[in-house]
């Protein structure tokens, strides 16, 4: 790896490449081939001023987003490395981005350290919505299965769901007890269940309908990183800083 601190990995839609990035500020991707050594095959396709906290791709291997503590996002073209687009918006670090499950919506969310969610036309390069409301850096946002709708969770302790239609907060998550920050957030394939990462080493289960928690996971040792549902719904995968990965069925 070309840092010892990556923030964020992304596999590509085909699967025949991941890219990764950090604190080096730019973005390495590396074709995944068992015919030859992938250190190889690398190649930087991406840059910014400041640490790279999360990149996705963007419905093909052909574009990449990613977003930086430079408090910009970035649209690439990844054969090229070119940039194609910057998105100037947040007033301090991106800190998180997830792009609709509708390639025909043309949208995509990002995170900051700002304390606030924008939602992005990624043609014109300006944000559309802003959603304020957490009290402290959001560090994860996730759209709905729906694409109606967002989830998204901050160090203030709280995990909140947004409406897109009704341009507003429709739901929060938190507890007395919860003092820790949220640093992930994922939801099932039905939208019911908002899964939440926190530095308390737990993962949260809530129903986002109610409002209520449902569940706690334990097992990791240290902060939880991330969440993740697996495509078919049937599992969860988490990390920690504990070094592991755990997944849940």
């Amino acid at each position: 790896m070309p840092t010892t601190w990556v923030m964020t990995c992304a596999y590509s839609p085909t699967g025949s490449c991941v890219t990764c990035g950090g604190l080096d500020n730019k973005i390495t991707l590396y074709k995944l081939s068992t015919d030859e050594d992938i250190s190889k095959q690398k190649r930087v396709i991406a840059n910014h001023t400041n640490y790279i906290s999360c990149n996705q791709f963007v419905y093909s291997d052909q574009q990449l987003l990613t977003g930086s503590g430079d408090s910009t996002l970035k649209l690439w073209d990844v054969e090229t490395g070119q940039l194609m687009q910057t998105f100037h918006g947040h007033q301090a670090d991106v800190m998180c981005l997830d792009i609709s499950p509708s390639e025909a919506g043309n949208i995509f969310l990002s995170g900051s350290a700002d304390h606030v969610a924008l939602v992005w036309d990624i043609r014109s390069g300006q944000y559309v919505q802003i959603f304020d409301g957490h009290e402290s850096d959001v560090n994860s946002v996730k759209f709905h299965p729906s694409g109606d709708a967002f989830a998204s969770g901050s160090d203030d302790a709280t995990c909140r769901l947004f409406d897109l239609r009704a341009d507003r907060q429709v739901g929060i998550y938190k507890k007395e007890s919860i003092l820790f920050a949220c640093n992930s957030v994922d939801l099932s394939l039905s939208g019911r269940l908002l899964f939440a990462g926190y530095n308390d080493y737990c993962i949260n289960v809530w129903d986002t309908l109610k409002s209520v928690r449902v569940s706690i996971l334990y097992a990791h040792e240290n902060r939880v990183t991330s969440v993740q549902v697996s495509p078919d719904g049937a599992a969860l995968a988490s990390s920690s800083w504990d070094s592991t990965i755990k997944v849940w069925a």
